[in-house]
């Protein structure tokens, strides 16, 4: 089989160290582009970080879940109340404890006064308790007359509860009071105090017993607990304590500063790792951004003619490396379709250019032709240039269509060989009119394939009668077909004059073809170049090889040439 027609479509230009350059001249790494990206990279710095949206997000939903955290831990602490219980616990059992001491020293006999202290010493009974820091201790007669008091001294020797330093909380404060000032009304509301809150416990607990009883005094929250001293089951006093005030908002305000110190920590921390993962997500995308302005811009005429890069993050295993990775293929391969294209149009003229100059020396000639045969023999090339410009044009609108074709028809599962049982009939009977033998060998069982049925015929035709127009009379072309694992193979051979090696890489390019003298003209030169298309467009792939006597001896003369075409089940 002689040689038969190609295309030839220039690889995509590349630059060094893998960018993808696109334009029409290579640009250094110290070209226009690079700096106007990066002036672009460097403008945005640290201030892209403060402007990005995509920053802005990180961050704002990592502080939004921060605080959610922190706002549930303060709003549901039970801890409050937990101590408050349990303190409240503690001062009935220290009352009931410290009026049992009382009830231990009174008289069995006469009646008695504690106001005067007949048979008990109630300030010499009170020095001797031993007290928390800021506790209190109140002994009421029957009247309601306190009769002695002790307080119990904090560590630093001072009276009252011991309150940590809470910075944060102190701050808050202030700027809560500050808020709320205004709507405020003008009345001041005078808070009771301690000796108050315990004076009206004195009546209830002479006559119920023991009571407890949490009250706001001007120096804070307390909690006070008042157990009667009886003698002969009649009460002749009461034993009252009382918290330290504010003693257990000290605790909790200690507690919720600790949690708020963490938050501030958490904060600082989140914000950190928020800018830490924005800059890594931010930046790569800003520089593939500032990439395709630079490009837009200048295409929009705003800057010079220099080729633009895309940014190679492909090693980053996640998004943006894929990202990246799919922005350079799909640029290559639009700029490689516009490669392709322009080399097409030059490879256009130049096919155009032949028949054309053909045309132009016939007529030129045929004005001054004065013989009959002459001017018949000119005409004749006229004609077979018409014709051979017409055939021409006829295969480049074919060609230039059929990328958008392909993308347009729908795929559909056909029986590939029901299709080539028709053909080779068809164009069996061509061959065996011309002499030449036609084999075809396909297996029993339906092979289904899925695809475009009249484009892969397309294929096989061109296939079939390049054979057929290469063998002579006596020669012999087979057609056969196999399965193998999840691909078909489809073999087009004949006993033709074979392929030379130096065309075997040459016949799918485009306008490629070679024929004897007596074919010149009749062959546009597409046709190899538009079958290895449909068959790539289908995930296949076709090659070209010769038929030797043996493997071993690749020197020996082809018997012949042989297409192979493999495309997926």
């Amino acid at each position: 089989m002689a040689l038969v027609e190609g295309a030839h479509v220039r690889d995509a230009a590349r630059g060094r160290r893998g960018d993808v350059v696109l334009g029409d001249d290579f640009v250094a790494p110290d070209s226009v582009v690079e700096q106007e990206v990066r002036q672009r990279r460097n403008r945005r710095g640290l201030a892209s970080l403060r402007s990005s949206p995509l920053t802005r997000k990180i961050i704002t939903f990592n502080l939004i879940a921060l605080n959610v955290l922190v706002a549930g831990i303060l709003y549901l602490n039970s801890s409050r109340d937990g101590l408050a219980v349990q303190r409240i616990e503690g001062l009935v059992s220290e009352a009931e404890l410290v009026a049992d001491v009382f009830e231990a020293q009174l008289p069995s006999g006469a009646p008695v006064n504690l106001v005067t202290g007949d048979g008990v010493d109630v300030g010499e009974t009170l020095d001797g308790l031993d007290l928390r820091g800021g506790a209190e201790v109140v002994v009421f007669d029957s009247e309601g007359v306190a009769v002695g008091e002790v307080v119990g001294a904090r560590e630093d020797g001072g009276v009252g509860g011991t309150a940590r330093p809470t910075v944060i909380i102190d701050a808050l404060n202030a700027v809560w009071t500050a808020i709320s000032t205004p709507f405020r009304g003008d009345g001041d509301e005078r808070l009771p105090t301690t000796e108050d809150l315990l004076r009206d416990m004195v009546a209830p607990a002479l006559e119920n017993g023991t009571q407890v009883k949490t009250g706001q005094t001007a120096e804070g929250t307390i909690f006070a607990a008042v157990a009667p001293i009886e003698r002969n089951g009649t009460a002749v006093g009461v034993v009252a304590i009382t918290s330290a005030a504010g003693e257990i908002d000290n605790l909790v305000m200690s507690e919720r500063e600790r949690v708020l110190q963490m938050f501030i920590i958490a904060t600082l921390v989140s914000i950190g790792l928020s800018l830490i993962l924005a800059s890594t997500i931010a930046h790569p995308l800003a520089d593939l951004a500032a990439a395709a302005e630079v490009g837009g811009a200048r295409n929009r005429g705003k800057s010079g003619s220099a080729r633009i890069r895309i940014p190679d993050l492909t090693s980053r295993p996640d998004e943006i490396g894929r990202l990246s990775g799919a922005l350079r293929g799909m640029v290559g391969a639009l700029y490689n379709r516009i490669d392709g294209n322009e080399q097409f149009a030059a490879d256009v003229a130049h096919e155009i250019k032949n028949p054309l100059a053909s045309l132009r020396s016939a007529v030129g000639t045929l004005r001054v032709a004065k013989r009959d045969d002459q001017r018949e023999k000119l005409l004749d090339v006229i004609d077979h240039d018409v014709r051979r410009l017409d055939r021409l044009v006829s295969d480049i609108s074919n060609a230039s269509r059929l990328d958008s074709e392909l993308v347009k028809e729908e795929e559909e599962p056909f029986d590939l060989l029901t299709m080539l049982g028709n053909l080779g009939q068809y164009l069996g009977e061509d061959a065996k009119a011309q002499g030449i033998d036609f084999i075809t060998d396909f297996p029993k069982e339906p092979i289904i394939i899925n695809g475009l049925e009249a484009r892969l015929a397309q294929v096989f035709v061109n296939l079939i009668t390049n054979a057929i127009s290469f063998c002579e009379d006596g020669d012999a072309i087979r057609i056969w077909a196999r399965m193998r694992e999840n691909r078909v193979l489809v073999v087009v051979e004949d006993t033709g004059p074979g392929i030379p090696d130096q065309a075997l890489t040459k016949i799918f390019q485009r306008f490629y073809s070679q024929r004897d003298e007596k074919d010149f003209g009749n062959n546009s030169g597409l046709g190899l170049a538009i079958s290895k298309q449909i068959v790539e467009a289908h995930g296949g792939v076709i090659w070209a090889e010769n038929i030797r006597p043996t493997d071993a001896d690749v020197t020996s003369d082809p018997l012949g040439a042989r297409f192979v075409v493999g495309l997926p089940v």
